[in-house]
């Protein structure tokens, strides 16, 4: 019975219709970010809740654009870069997220190890750590393209750990609800630094990437699709597919970001415990104050997420450099007829598996990737609106005039954030 309802499942019309931005929002809570979420939340209360609702449309808005350019060219972002501007523009920008995803990689994998020696209570973080990264590496190498999405869809529930814990702490949701569209929120030095990382965290290159390549993954795995500018008879609705799929998406990856936000502002918060340096610790603060529960639901979620965010990042370094570079990419290939895209992912993950073992500190590592990742995310979308009104990239499918609007808000915000972070460090 359980076999057969899987299978009713996974065969669902709807949940077939959501990929990869589905897949990118869910990979935006990645354990690190659960780490800034959770700080936020013990430190700001609801206070900062408002910031989720704000990064929304801006989120959509970019990640329509990185998805459009994908499935409209049937190239990823990076190849599109390429024959748009400067091969130097385009080393430096891969340059850069290469060794951003790897240091986060780094905090993911060292977060999940950590998790999970709270959860068994025995065992060493650093070889849970080694061996999460075997098991991410090993599945995105094996697995063939559809097997491996329909994995990383599933993982996607375990972001609903976070909901469910929300749901065993005592709650006034009329309060959440006012505080949430009427905050009591003093800008200070400490509260813009909170705040421009959780734009940093929401707002990530790499999922710029990892969206736009998906979508010429979807265009190789599926005989009966071509580019939109190849076959425009499909570009309504392939256009209205990629909206809902993004809609969707970046708004469960918020949720989900919400419900940690005010989970650890209830428990946390509430407590006195207002420091919180990464989402283990958060798990492990949880325990005494909202119950085993809430403890094991959180820690769960840090490992299933953080099984989904891994490959994320990995992936995204690989497209990025593959195609900067024409080499041949897809996961849909096999190691040795792809053998530098694999390479570029075996780098990057084992890259940051090593780090954790480096006399390097975790959050130090954590904030220069945060940086990397707000500085370059401003050129990225620029050059990301640029591509999206190239006639000679985009053919006849350039933005609509609100899509515009929307998407040059979202460049001028990230803008605004990383002034604010360089003027607040």
């Amino acid at each position: 019975m359980p076999l057969k309802l899987f299978r009713r499942l996974t065969d669902n019309a709807t949940l077939k219709s959501l990929g990869p931005g589905l897949i990118t929002g869910a990979a935006d809570d990645d354990p690190s970010g659960i780490a800034t979420y959770s700080q936020a939340g013990a430190q700001f209360g609801f206070n900062t809740l408002w910031t989720l609702v704000l990064t929304y449309p801006f989120m959509v808005g970019i990640q329509l654009v990185s998805a459009r350019i994908g499935r409209v060219t049937g190239r990823g972002l990076a190849a599109n870069i390429r024959r748009a501007y400067s091969p130097w523009l385009l080393y430096a920008i891969v340059s850069l997220l290469l060794v951003a995803n790897v240091i986060n990689i780094a905090a993911d994998i060292a977060a999940m190890g950590e998790a999970l020696r709270l959860v068994t209570g025995t065992g060493s973080s650093h070889l849970y750590a080694l061996g999460f990264g075997l098991l991410c590496l090993a599945l995105q190498v094996f697995l063939p393209y559809a097997t491996y999405v329909r994995y990383l869809k599933w993982l996607t529930l375990g972001l609903l750990a976070y909901v469910a814990t929300a749901f065993a702490v005592h709650m006034l949701w009329t309060e959440v609800f006012a505080r949430t569209i009427w905050p009591h929120f003093a800008f200070t030095k400490d509260s813009v630094a909170l705040i421009v990382a959780v734009f940093g965290t929401t707002i990530s290159p790499y999922l710029f990437f990892w969206q736009a390549s998906q979508e010429v993954e979807e265009i190789r795995n599926d005989h009966h699709t071509r580019a939109l500018r190849t076959r425009p008879r499909d570009a309504a609705a392939q256009l209205k597919r990629i909206k809902t799929d993004t809609l969707i998406g970046m708004g469960f990856s918020n949720l989900v970001a919400f419900f940690i936000m005010l989970t650890t502002a209830v428990t946390l918060g509430a407590h006195g415990i207002t420091d919180i340096q990464s989402s283990a610790q958060a798990a492990e603060a949880l325990r005494p104050v909202a119950g085993e529960f809430a403890f094991i639901a959180f820690a769960l979620g840090i490992i299933g997420t953080g099984m989904l965010a891994v490959p994320v990042l990995a992936g995204s370094a690989a497209y990025a450099v593959t195609e900067s570079f024409r080499w041949r990419n897809g996961m849909d290939l096999k190691v040795v007829e792809a053998r530098e895209f694999y390479g570029i992912i075996a780098l990057a993950t084992l890259g940051g598996v090593a780090l954790d073992f480096a006399p390097v500190d975790p959050i130090a590592a954590l904030v220069l990737s945060a940086q990397i990742n707000g500085v370059i995310a401003v050129p990225i979308m620029a050059v990301m609106m640029l591509l999206a009104h190239n006639r000679k990239i985009m053919g006849g499918y350039t933005l609509s005039t609100r899509h515009t609007v929307i998407g040059w808000i979202g460049v001028a915000v990230m803008l605004v954030a990383v002034v604010a972070m360089f003027a607040t460090m």
